[in-house]
């Protein structure tokens, strides 16, 4: 069993940066790839980014690829999304979540995710 607490969420200006952490706790976080999903209102959830349990390989979604990072520290059991040149249209609750293999697999969906935190609100303003 695996718990997710995210955090760093709040309301910025379009243009500005939020770093975003995943706290876990449980067994073998450093055996489990892991990813980020947002869900905006009236939207289904989809995917940001993920990376593998070693953190050698990582995808992104389209729409945030350049503007953000995703890493993790095994050493902290953490998980980290740095945002950049934020948008309005990232404004969404983000998800953080864990996968009980420790590969990712492209396309990244929400079936291939084990474990949710409760998810943290990100706004954007114009």
């Amino acid at each position: 069993q695996v718990q997710l607490v995210e955090s760093g969420g709040g309301l910025v200006q379009a243009g500005g940066s939020l770093r975003l952490s995943c706290a876990a706790s449980g067994r073998s976080f450093s055996s489990k790839a892991m990813g980020w999903f947002r869900q905006a209102p009236g939207k289904e959830r989809e995917s940001v980014a993920a990376i593998s349990s070693s953190g050698t390989n990582t995808y992104y979604s389209t729409s945030v690829k350049g503007r953000f990072t995703i890493s993790r520290d095994n050493a902290k059991n953490t998980l980290y999304l740095q945002m950049n040149s934020l948008k309005p249209e990232d404004t969404a609750v983000y998800y953080c979540a864990a996968r009980i293999s420790s590969i990712i697999v492209v396309p990244i969906t929400v079936k291939l995710f084990d474990y949710w935190g409760q998810g943290t609100q990100v706004t954007v303003s114009s």
